[in-house]
């Protein structure tokens, strides 16, 4: 009996009993479509998001109140947890005047009751007071504001969250302890300081932080009370970026007003974009571990279904291997025979597996909004999976069926 006669038995088996075969690959479908499905959506974000990432901030360093973006805080408009604003205008200055530094932005939170448009109010929770320079080569339409005005930018999620689109030159009504009428001098596709999200952002308001931005701490250094930050980004010259980190770290360490604000039990982090883009990876990697732990549970599930399904195959063909023995057939062959069907049955699982997770995938970047890969290293790594599990489920009940004796084979009823 050649391999090939020894497949097309194995085929007929499976056929033979195809509802019981299709529950008994069912597990491993599920095992394989979970792992890749978890790989190619992790795989999509971290190229469409770590990737812009990287393209659009990559000079940026990130001086942080609290233990940086990925130690349980973050930017305040990202949903971060941040420790009191302990960055003063002193820093700011001193920061600025460091060899290498382009450019500082100062990035603060202004909290609101409303804003209201044409008779139409929504809540918001908080508007981001920044400076001009938060929004180079980010202008989509009109420009960024300027400083001592009521003026405001948004970015287009911000346009359409009311009835009747927000435009340039439109007048917002913005209530904190009182109301005051904002001119809409621009729209924006994003300022520089935020960690971006998955996807699409929500509405962004942004202000300028004179005279908009009110949180004030004296200043150790001038003895004076000044604005002051929990976060603060800072835009370095081209190829610079590791120098000016390590300047930044040494004055937030050693002269800031930052680090005496904190005291003892505060921390303020210097996180260059290598740093957060680690972070993000990490966590990445991390979520993807977890699920595909959770799939390998599934797989073994599975093995367990083919190897029971193997079991039950060897005694109700008892007499048939009673035959094929009776005939010639060796050892060896009945359990190539009985193997080839396991491995086929993993095999099937996986081809069936990895088009409906890559199908997931799929569905999960379009949801978050990000552009879809596909891991071609995951998928290979799956199809070797089912190939295993097939082999491994399929040992025992191969060897059971090789050592069946013939005589007594031909005797089963």
């Amino acid at each position: 009996m050649d391999w090939r006669e020894g497949i097309r038995i194995a085929v007929r088996a499976i056929a033979g009993h195809r509802l019981r075969s299709a529950l008994t690959i069912a597990g491993i479908v599920i095992g394989i479509a979970t792992v890749v499905a978890f790989a190619s959506f992790g795989a999509s974000v971290q190229t469409d998001v770590v990737g812009e990432f990287q393209d659009t901030s990559a000079s940026e360093v990130y001086i942080v109140s609290g233990g940086g973006f990925f130690s349980g805080s973050g930017p305040p408009d990202e949903g971060g947890t941040l420790t009191a604003p302990v960055i003063t205008t002193h820093d700011v200055d001193r920061i600025d005047r460091i060899e290498g530094v382009r450019a500082v932005i100062p990035r603060g939170t202004v909290p609101v009751a409303s804003l209201t448009y044409r008779n139409e109010t929504v809540t918001q929770i908080a508007l981001t007071a920044t400076t001009p320079n938060a929004f180079d080569d980010a202008m989509i339409e009109g420009r960024p504001v300027e400083m001592g005005a009521d003026e405001i930018v948004i970015n287009e999620a911000a346009a359409g969250q009311f009835e009747e689109n927000v435009t340039v030159g439109s007048t917002i009504e913005i209530t904190r302890q009182e109301t005051t009428s904002f001119t809409v001098v621009g729209i924006t596709s994003g300022a520089r300081g935020g960690v971006s999200g998955f996807g699409a952002s929500g509405p962004e308001f942004y202000v300028p932080v004179d005279p908009h931005y009110r949180t004030v701490q004296r200043s150790p250094s001038v003895g004076v009370d000044q604005r002051a930050y929990a976060q603060v980004t800072v835009v370095a010259e081209a190829g610079r970026v590791k120098e000016v980190t390590s300047r930044i770290e040494t004055y937030i360490r050693t002269e800031s007003d930052a680090t005496r604000l904190a005291g003892e039990n505060g921390n303020v982090t210097v996180q260059s974009t290598e740093d957060v883009v680690g972070g993000i990876e990490e966590v990445l990697e991390d979520i993807t571990r977890l699920v595909t732990g959770i799939g390998v549970l599934a797989l073994v599930v599975g093995a367990f279904g083919i190897a029971n399904i193997m079991l039950v195959s060897v005694t109700e063909r008892t007499k048939e291997i009673g035959i094929m023995k009776a005939i010639g057939a060796t050892n060896r062959e009945i359990l190539s025979l009985f193997l080839a069907e396991s491995v086929l049955l993993g095999i099937a699982g996986a081809v069936i597996g990895i088009p409906l997770g890559l199908a997931v995938g799929y569905g999960g970047a379009v949801y978050a909004e990000v552009g879809f890969s596909i891991p071609v290293g995951w998928i290979a790594l799956a199809l070797a999976m089912g190939i295993a599990i097939g082999v491994v489920a399929g040992v025992y009940p191969a060897w059971r069926a090789a050592r069946v004796d013939p005589i007594e084979a031909l005797r089963y009823e």
